[in-house]
């Protein structure tokens, strides 16, 4: 443990010089101004090297550049602020509420505006708004986020491979998938890509990977083609094991914005009245619950007997709560 906060000490010191010189410094002045450094040139060498390219890969753009004034031209290094620092972005006030609004109502990886973790990333962004004080309030949503995330997105930018253990219905399989994106939709985060084994395009769950995720060399595959193909993820099937299907009725007034959320895959028969009977795989019953009551008394729930049961007991607890 001691090593390692040495090591990252060690790691700030160099930033910090070569952030703040003017123009570039040798190895030799990094030697001796920078604290954690042998005194031994090799032992040195390794070290730094070994600082120079981790700081690299974190996204800190090192430079290598002549050093005025000397002959023969000596080589120094240097980070160009320019380059490095996020520039001003000038939001307005109103923008400012706004993306504060925002951080309070979504919490992500377990930050909040009262931890401090939010409010630290407003003022870099230009400020908190103004009359902003931190509070109790209950966050509306809260996304999760592990390690994966970062590996992911790293061998995305990078190109590299992904390699892992997939849980599906029951069943695990290993997968080798060319990353193409990842993202968070209802309530989980994806990794959609170009699965080699079976030679088609793919979304995966990240919480049905295994806990070992490897990610090979960099630009190893071409890419994604141009156009990614929208996600057909609805929020009622999140691509879990099929619990149940559900039968619905739509009057003809409405079934054409069914047919456009639902799909057409899941059209059974268009009635003689023009109505549309759809039978739709849930594996999530609430937000599928939360879809049918957007269409008022134009669709109707008509199998299973045991959901149908359940939304008429969920309208009437609350019906009689609102009496109340």
């Amino acid at each position: 443990m001691a090593a390692t906060a040495d090591k990252f000490e060690r790691m700030m010191n160099l930033l910090a010089a070569l952030l703040n010189a003017e123009r570039p410094i040798s190895a030799e002045q990094i030697q001796e101004r920078v604290a954690g450094y042998a005194s031994e040139k090799e032992a040195f060498r390794r070290t730094f090297e070994r600082d120079k390219d981790e700081l690299r890969s974190l996204g800190v753009p090192i430079e290598v550049g002549p050093i005025p004034g000397t002959f023969p031209e000596l080589e120094g290094y240097i980070v160009d602020r320019r380059t490095y620092e996020l520039p001003d972005l000038d939001l307005a006030p109103d923008e400012i509420a706004a993306l504060h609004l925002a951080l309070r109502a979504v919490s992500v990886g377990g930050s909040s505006v009262e931890d401090g973790t939010t409010a630290a990333a407003l003022w870099r962004l230009g400020g908190v708004a103004e009359g902003s004080t931190s509070s109790d309030e209950q966050h509306l949503a809260a996304i999760p986020v592990d390690g994966r995330q970062t590996i992911l997105f790293r061998a995305v930018l990078e190109r590299r491979v992904c390699r892992f253990t997939y849980s599906n219905a029951g069943s695990s399989t290993d997968r080798s998938v060319e990353p193409w994106r990842v993202g968070y939709e209802r309530g989980h985060w994806y990794l959609t890509g170009f699965d080699r084994d079976r030679e088609a395009a793919r979304n995966f769950r990240l919480d049905r990977m295994g806990e070992k995720l490897d990610i090979g060399e960099p630009n190893t595959f071409e890419g994604p083609a141009p156009e990614i193909p929208e996600s057909d993820y609805r929020p009622w099937d999140d691509g879990g094991p099929e619990q149940l299907r559900a039968l619905v009725r739509f009057d003809p007034e409405q079934a054409q914005w069914a047919l456009d959320a639902l799909g057409p895959n899941t059209l059974r028969t268009i009635e003689a009245d023009g109505s549309h009977l759809f039978d739709v795989p849930v594996t999530a019953w609430a937000p599928f619950r939360s879809f049918l009551l957007g269409f008022l008394d134009h669709a109707e729930l008509l199998e299973p007997p045991e959901l149908r049961s359940e939304l008429v007991n969920w309208l009437q607890r609350y019906a009689v709560e609102d009496v109340r």
